[in-house]
C-alpha cells in the first residue's frame, strides 16, 4: 500500500444511506450480498422462464445486524475497507466496543464468513451483551429447500430453483451449511476481549459445500480465516495496482471502482471452475425485477444475446434490445482480437474453439449485410444502436464499424492460422457503409440522424475508442462537439468516460475534465456504490459505469491503445493529476509496470514468462529512439508519443 493512499481506499461512516440499494456488497467469484440484507445470490443460479429469468435467492443467515441493549445512543462507524475486502460495523458504548465484520473469502469462493469481536475499554466485570437482530428463516421464494443432516455443528439445506430458464431445461441445485447464530452474545465478568465466528458455505453440490464449510473450521481453528482472505485479496490488488496522484476525490473514487470490480472476478490461482460472467449491478444484486435481472450482457454464441443468464439464451425481458442491438457480437469478438493482439495466444484459437468463434461471427456478420445498388455498399439494416433511443435504423456507424473490424480480425487471424479465408470478409469489409457527412465532416449515427436529435448514451463517439475507427483528429473533434451536447445528461453513468477519452485524445485537458466530473453525480456516499442514472434509478453498483471510469484512468490518461502488433502510448493527464503508476500490464508474456509523469514516463519489465517464452520488448518514441526494456531494469525518457512493440534485434 503506498504512502498516504491507505484512508482514501477505506470508506467510513457514522450512518448508513437511507437507500438500502446503496449499501456496500459483499462478494468473491460465487457469492455476493449487500450487508444487511438477508438473502444472497450464487453464480450461475437462475430462477424463471426466459425473460423472467433473475438471480435465485438464496437466504443469507450472515445478515444480521448487531445491536447494544441499554447503552443509550451508543456511537457507531460502518466501515467498507477496500484494502481488505471486509466490511465492519463497530458499536462504541460505555466500557466497551463490538465489532461486526463481514466479507466473502476471496480463495475459498464458496464461503462467506463473519465475526463479532467484543472488548471491554476498562476494568468492569459486568458481562457485556449484544443482540443479533436477523431475518433470516431458510426458505425461499426461487428454490424448493429440503432440511438436511446437521454436519460439523452447522445447519444444512439443500433444493433446487423452482422454474428452469428453457422448458425441460436444467434447475440448478444449491446446497447450504451455516453456523448457528445465537440472538445474544455475551462477554462473561471474567472476560477481556472474545471473538464469535460464523460460517456459510453454499455450492452446487453437497460434497463442495461440506469441503468448504471443513476448509473454514480449519482455518478459524488455526485463527487464520480472515487473514487468508485478506492475504489472497491483497495479492489481487498488487496484481491491479493503480495509483495516482491528484485530487483526493478521484483517487477514492478509483478504489472504489477497483474494489467492487476485482471482487466481481475469480482468483487466479483458485480451484478450476466455470466462471459465469459479471452482470451490471453484480452478483450481490440481479433479483427478480431490479439490476437487469443480473444477466449477463453476453454469453458464447455466434450471435450474442444481449442479455444471458444460465444458458447463453437470450433473456432480456424486452425483445427488442436482443433482436435489434446486434452490436453486441463485434463488441464481443473486439475483446477477443485485443487477448489476442496482447498474448498472441494461437492455442486458444488453434485447440480450444477460438477460431470457430470468429469464424461463426463474420459468417453471421455477412448474413446481415444486404447489397444496396445504388450506393454500390453494404447495408445492415433494421438495428438498435448503442443508443437506445432510436430502434429500426439503417446503418448504424457504430454497428457497421463493429461489424467492419469483426471481418477484419477474422482475415487477419485466419491468415496467422495459415487457414483459408473466404474472399467475401475481406471485401464486405472493405465494403461496408459507414456514414460519413462530407460536408460537415462526422459521422451521422445512422442513415437519415438529423444533427442536434437527442441521443442517450455515447454511441458515435465510440468510434474513436474503443473501435479506433480510421478519422482525422478534425472528424473526432467535429464527433465530439456535434453529440456531446445532445447526449442525455441522465443517461447512463459509462457515457461521460467515453467523452473524456476523446477530449484527452485530442489534449484538450480542460474538456476531458469537466467531463470526468460529470461522473461523480453517479456515486453515491459514503461507500462510493454508483448508480446507473444521475438520478439514482436503474442498476445499483453498476459495474459497467466503474469500468468506463477506470478506462479513462487506463487508457485515457496513459494513452493506451492495443493494436496488432504495438501497444501505443500518449499520455495526457487534465489539471491537478501530477503522475500515475500502473503495475502488472501484460503484454506479449511480460509484466511491466509504468510511471507517468508530466516529464517523465519510466518503464520496468518486472516479471517475464517461461513457458511460452516472453517475447523481448522495446520502447520507441515517436521521434525514433528505441529504449530496450530487459526483466529488471528500469528505463526512463522525457514524456512523449510512442509504443511499445517486440525488440526486432533481440530473440527469446
Amino acid at each position: 500500500m503506498a504512502d498516504g493512499e491507505g484512508g482514501l481506499g477505506v470508506f467510513t461512516a457514522t450512518a448508513l444511506p437511507e437507500d438500502p440499494r446503496l449499501l456496500p456488497t459483499v462478494t468473491n467469484a460465487f457469492l455476493g450480498t449487500r450487508v444487511f440484507r438477508d438473502i444472497l445470490h450464487a453464480a450461475g443460479v437462475y430462477s424463471g422462464a426466459a425473460g423472467d429469468t433473475h438471480r435465485a435467492d438464496v437466504p443469507s443467515p450472515l445478515g444480521l445486524r448487531m445491536a447494544a441493549p441499554g447503552a443509550r445512543s451508543p456511537a457507531q462507524s460502518f466501515t467498507l475497507n477496500t484494502w481488505t475486502g471486509t466490511f465492519s460495523h463497530t458499536i462504541r458504548a460505555p466500557g466497551y466496543t463490538a465489532t461486526h465484520q463481514l466479507y466473502a473469502h476471496h480463495s475459498l469462493v464458496h464461503l462467506m464468513a463473519c465475526s463479532v469481536t467484543i472488548r471491554r475499554l476498562d476494568g468492569s466485570t459486568h458481562p457485556v451483551t449484544v443482540q443479533l437482530q436477523s431475518l433470516f428463516v431458510p426458505q425461499s421464494q426461487d428454490l424448493h429447500l429440503i432440511p438436511g443432516p446437521d454436519f460439523q455443528g452447522a445447519h444444512y439445506i439443500y433444493g433446487q430453483t423452482l422454474v428452469p430458464e428453457v422448458e425441460g431445461g436444467p434447475r440448478p441445485t444449491v446446497h447450504m451449511l451455516w453456523t448457528p447464530i445465537p440472538q445474544r452474545l455475551t462477554l462473561c465478568g471474567g472476560q477481556r476481549r472474545r471473538r464469535w465466528q460464523f460460517l456459510a458455505a453454499v455450492a452446487g453440490s453437497e460434497e463442495e459445500a461440506k469441503r468448504s464449510y471443513s476448509a473454514g473450521l480449519a482455518l478459524l481453528a488455526a485463527g487464520s480465516l480472515h487473514r487468508s482472505h485478506v492475504r489472497a485479496w491483497a495479492a489481487l490488488r498488487r496484481q491491479c495496482s493503480v495509483r495516482l496522484d491528484g485530487p483526493a476525490a478521484l483517487r477514492q473514487a478509483l478504489h472504489g471502482c477497483l474494489h467492487y470490480l476485482l471482487s466481481a472476478l475469480p482468483p487466479r490461482r483458485g480451484p478450476a471452475g466455470p466462471f459465469h460472467g459479471i452482470s451490471p449491478g453484480g452478483l450481490a444484486n440481479g433479483t427478480r425485477g431490479e439490476d437487469y435481472w443480473g444477466h449477463v450482457f453476453w454469453d458464447q454464441g455466434a450471435k450474442f444475446p444481449w442479455e444471458s443468464a444460465a444458458t447463453g439464451r437470450e433473456v432480456c425481458p424486452e425483445e427488442i434490445y436482443g433482436a435489434q442491438e446486434i452490436h453486441v457480437t463485434g463488441d464481443v469478438l473486439m475483446a477477443f482480437e485485443q487477448y489476442y493482439c496482447t498474448t498472441q495466444d494461437l492455442k486458444l484459437f488453434r485447440e480450444e474453439g477460438g477460431w470457430e468463434l470468429v469464424e461463426a461471427v463474420a459468417q453471421y456478420w455477412c448474413s446481415r449485410m444486404v447489397w444496396s445498388e445504388e450506393e454500390q455498399l453494404y447495408h445492415i439494416r433494421g438495428v438498435m444502436p448503442p443508443d437506445e433511443y432510436h430502434s429500426h435504423v439503417d446503418n448504424s456507424a457504430y454497428t457497421n464499424a463493429v461489424a467492419r473490424r469483426s471481418l477484419n480480425f477474422a482475415t487477419d487471424l485466419a491468415r496467422d492460422l495459415l487457414l483459408p479465408a473466404p474472399e467475401e470478409w475481406e471485401d464486405r469489409a472493405r465494403k461496408i457503409k459507414v456514414p460519413f457527412d462530407e460536408e460537415r465532416k462526422y459521422h451521422p449515427e445512422y442513415d437519415g440522424y438529423s444533427p442536434g436529435e437527442p441521443v442517450k448514451q455515447a454511441d458515435v463517439v465510440l468510434l474513436g475508442f474503443p473501435l479506433m475507427h480510421p478519422m482525422s483528429a478534425e472528424v473526432r473533434r467535429n464527433d465530439l462537439e456535434m453529440y456531446e451536447p445532445v447526449t442525455d445528461p441522465a443517461g447512463p453513468a459509462m457515457t461521460w468516460s467515453m467523452f473524456a477519452v476523446g477530449w484527452l485524445e485530442l489534449k484538450e485537458l480542460q474538456r476531458a475534465r469537466s467531463q470526468l466530473e460529470k461522473c461523480f453525480s453517479n456515486i453515491t456516499e459514503p461507500f462510493k456504490v454508483w448508480v446507473e442514472n444521475s438520478d439514482g434509478s436503474g442498476a445499483v453498483n453498476f459495474l459497467t459505469g466503474m469500468g468506463g471510469f477506470l478506462q479513462v484512468i487506463l487508457f485515457g490518461f496513459t494513452g493506451f491503445r492495443i493494436t496488432r502488433s504495438r501497444l501505443l502510448f500518449d499520455p495526457a493527464f487534465p489539471d491537478g493529476i501530477t503522475k500515475l503508476e500502473v503495475s502488472s500490464i501484460s503484454y506479449l508474456g511480460n509484466k511491466l509496470e509504468v510511471s507517468i509523469t508530466g516529464e517523465e514516463i519510466r518503464m520496468e519489465v518486472t516479471e517475464t514468462s517461461r513457458d511460452p517464452p516472453a517475447s523481448p520488448l522495446e520502447a520507441v518514441l515517436a521521434s525514433g529512439q528505441r529504449f530496450p526494456l530487459g526483466e529488471g531494469q528500469s528505463v526512463s525518457f522525457p514524456t512523449a508519443p510512442g509504443w511499445i512493440q517486440r525488440s526486432p534485434s533481440r530473440i527469446p
